[in-house]
């Protein structure tokens, strides 16, 4: 469940003095402390440096558990802090007025003397309205348990003499202790109850489940609101810091510059763990309100919606941390951490203009592939782009005016070369989009162009990856070498030039291969092309020109290299598209098709397919008449079986279907009967009449060489499309059918 907003805002504040405490006992150097004590003895002298060590681990114990208390028990605590105080504040004003009468030395009645009495009731007055506010926040109505320092304002009313007043003053001062320490006491144990009470929700967690350990995790996470509460104590930690630089008189620090007070506030900020951590959380929120804001600018508002795991600040808070831990930001002085954290940001900076980069590219790109003609949109994609351009270009110079190059500025300057050469490579596509608009006719090779673009970008991007790599390891090998330089040139290595350029190769073998195989594929004629009558299913155009696929569809050539740029099937019918073995005339491939899907096994060798123009050469049927089934027949082979038959005379056709992939007929195969194609589709083609009114279209082949002889029939109406049984040549062994390469024969549907 949601809290509600008070909640959330209690729920942090409540929780910063805690790590605030946790961080001033960092800072505390109690070895120095203990060393300038003093002492009578070496007892007294190690007794004094045990209850001091015992206390700085008692603050950090008490500041961890009133970190982790839930909610309400440390809405709790703290109205018992504050209570507490009230009854400090009691005591005082209690103390004061004892003090007040005997300076004033008047011991009648009170109401007799009008000073004596105005004192009196200003001291009641004040007491009781403590001693209600006490009860109110204890939720209580028994006032009389915090009026313990009303006792001496009574005897001063009974008109007791003043040595009597101060026995009574220090009578109410011990009750109001015996309270507070009888309530400590029947409230010691409520910690302990406490992570009692947590343990035993842990333990019925099973501890092998991973996930829902993560999953308790994430809920504390969330329900202690650590991002936001680090961040709120960092921020406290800053303002302190800027304040005292503020109101400083050190000569030093007036004379530098806002940008030096800055970071030297910043780098104070960063002394321990808990502060460094809080910084970290920091530069997270920055940079999600800095790629928001780019977001907002570049795309609107619905950019702003579409949010990317990435693009969360999250690479930048935690290149932070990782820097600041490997590089010992720690344990150095100010004036080091300062210039080193100044290194550090500029990191973090690049990161976040990386960042911008991707937020940018996808969307610029697309106000010119999509022919957008708002100026506005476009002007501040240009403006951005502007900005992604010029400003890493200054900070590289910057920083190799400030610092001595080496390889790690190398890094960070080649990462602002590479983002200002992402920026020109993008630039340059808006600019062919744009060139390409301005003209009436699209521009044919504009694909190839983009393409010859973004090669030359990630071919410069690795170049510079690779002189880094190449300088890194030079200056490891003749300079000074460490594991964390060799680890930091292994992974820059391996991400940046390794992987960079087995994805360019593998980029350019898809593309070799896919031109390969658009060259490979035969071209429409203009027959088929008025008979297809139809626009590419990939852009919805229509089509002057067009490429025939292995199954009979029509695309651009352009378009369908484009798509199997992605990946290697055809677009309407998901089969795999081949390169043919060779390309043949207009004539060849105008009767060059492919079988429907799942259908590539069942085609006889050496014969073509034809598509059809429409279903309307299917049979005609007559609804009274009963469905016919084609049947084998057994033929008689011939005389010769090693030499091919004579069909000179014979229309020897091969199967014909239509573009819905039922079998209309038969065809005229692309070339002669051969000794290699052992079929010959032969002899007579039927019409059946079925018994729905639709007829079957039946045709039957044979194999003169072997003497086998096959029916084929059609029937769209039904649940299949064809039908093919198969009969055994003459001789063979009765019941047992078998095909032409011996096994046994069947009947089934393809």
């Amino acid at each position: 469940m949601k809290m509600p907003r008070l909640e959330e805002i209690a729920n942090v504040a409540l929780r910063v003095p805690s790590i605030l405490m946790l961080d001033l006992l960092y800072k505390c150097d109690i070895d120095s402390f203990t060393e300038h004590l003093k002492a009578k003895n070496e007892d007294m002298l190690f007794k004094y440096k045990y209850v001091i060590w015992n206390l700085y681990y008692v603050g950090h114990l008490v500041s961890v558990v009133v970190l982790v208390l839930p909610l309400r028990h440390i809405v709790r605590l703290y109205l018992y802090v504050l209570t507490g105080l009230l009854l400090y504040v009691g005591h005082q004003v209690s103390r004061d007025y004892v003090r007040g009468e005997l300076h004033y030395g008047y011991e009648g009645a009170v109401y007799l003397d009008s000073l004596a009495f105005s004192r009196f009731v200003a001291a009641l007055t004040s007491q009781i309205i403590l001693s209600t506010l006490c009860a109110f926040l204890m939720k209580t109505r028994k006032v009389w348990l915090f009026s313990a320092h009303l006792l001496p304002l009574l005897a001063r009313l009974c008109a007791t003499p003043h040595a009597t007043l101060v026995t009574v003053s220090s009578f109410a001062m011990v009750l109001t202790g015996l309270e507070v320490a009888l309530f400590l006491i029947s409230n010691l144990f409520v910690p302990y109850q406490l992570a009692r009470a947590a343990y035993r929700e842990l333990l019925q967690v099973e501890v092998l489940e991973l996930y829902r350990l993560l999953a308790l995790g994430i809920t504390l996470w969330n329900q202690f609101a650590v991002p936001t509460l680090f961040s709120v104590f960092w921020f406290v930690l800053f303002l302190v810091q800027v304040y005292s630089h503020a109101t400083s008189s050190n000569p030093f620090a007036n004379h530098q510059g806002v940008l030096f007070v800055f970071l030297t506030s910043v780098s104070e900020c960063c002394a321990t763990p808990y502060s460094l951590l809080g910084l970290t959380f920091v530069v997270s929120y920055l940079a999600l309100g800095l790629l928001n804001l780019c977001k907002f600018y570049v795309g609107g508002y619905a950019a702003v919606q579409n949010e990317n795991v990435m693009h969360r600040g999250v690479t930048e808070g935690v290149t932070l941390l990782l820097l600041a831990l490997q590089t010992g930001l720690l344990d150095m002085q100010v004036l080091q951490r300062t210039f080193l954290l100044s290194i550090i940001l500029f990191i973090v900076v690049t990161s976040t203009l990386q960042s911008m980069i991707e937020i940018t590219d996808p969307i610029i790109l697309a106000l010119g592939a999509s022919r957008n003609r708002s100026v506005w949109r476009h002007c501040r994609g240009l403006s951005m782009c502007l900005l992604l351009l010029i400003f890493p270009g200054f900070m590289a110079y910057k920083i190799s005016q400030f610092f001595h190059m080496d390889f790690w500025l190398l890094i960070l300057v080649s990462s602002c070369m590479l983002t200002s050469l992402q920026v020109t490579g993008t630039l340059l596509i808006y600019s062919l989009f744009m060139v390409e608009l301005a003209r009436r006719d699209p521009i044919d090779s504009l694909d190839e162009i983009i393409y010859c673009v973004n090669a030359v970008s990630r071919v410069l991007e690795f170049l510079v990856a690779l002189c880094v790599v190449a300088y890194g390891t030079w200056e490891s090998l003749l300079g000074e070498w460490s594991w964390m330089g060799a680890s930091v040139i292994i992974i820059h290595s391996y991400f940046n030039v390794w992987l960079r350029a087995q994805s360019g190769w593998r980029s350019f073998l898809l593309r070799r291969e896919a031109a390969h195989k658009i060259n490979s594929l035969p071209r429409a004629t203009d027959e088929q092309l008025r008979r297809h009558n139809d626009v590419c299913a990939i852009c919805f155009q229509e089509m002057s020109s067009a490429v025939v696929t292995l199954c009979g569809h029509f695309f651009h050539g352009n378009c369908l290299r484009k798509w199997l740029y992605v990946q290697e099937t055809c677009p309407m019918c998901h089969q795999p598209v081949k390169p043919t073995a060779s390309t043949q005339g207009p004539a060849a491939e105008a009767q060059e098709g492919a079988a429907p899907a799942g259908e590539a096994e069942n085609r006889a060798p050496g014969f073509g397919w034809e598509e059809e123009a429409g279903p309307e050469q299917t049979a005609e049927g007559d609804p009274g008449r009963a469905e016919e089934v084609g049947r084998g027949e057994n033929t008689q082979a011939p005389a010769d079986a090693g030499a091919p038959p004579d069909l000179s005379g014979v229309p020897v056709r091969g199967l014909r279907f239509n573009a819905s992939g039922h079998f209309v007929g038969l065809a005229t195969p692309e070339g002669a009967w051969s000794g290699a194609d052992p079929w010959a589709w032969a002899l007579e083609e039927e019409r059946l009449e079925g018994r729905n009114g639709r007829g079957c279209t039946a045709g039957r082949m044979t194999e003169p060489k072997r003497g086998w002889s096959a029916g084929i029939r059609s029937r769209p109406s039904k649940g299949y499309r064809h039908s093919l049984q198969a009969a055994p040549p003459m001789g063979a062994e009765p019941g047992a059918p078998k095909t032409a390469s011996g096994e046994r024969g069947w009947t089934g549907f393809f």
